[in-house]
């Protein structure tokens, strides 16, 4: 049958907190060495 509303709020809770839509967040250290390699491949 259906689930209880509290086990289904908490897996929505579950999956939203899980989301990663934009992929991972790079340190500033790794924007500035991709920046730093893109800058010698001109």
């Amino acid at each position: 049958m259906t689930q209880s509303k509290r086990q289904a709020e908490r897996q929505w809770k579950d999956r939203k907190q899980s989301q990663n839509p934009h992929g991972k967040v790079q340190s500033f250290e790794q924007l500035a060495e991709d920046a730093g390699k893109n800058e010698s491949n001109k």
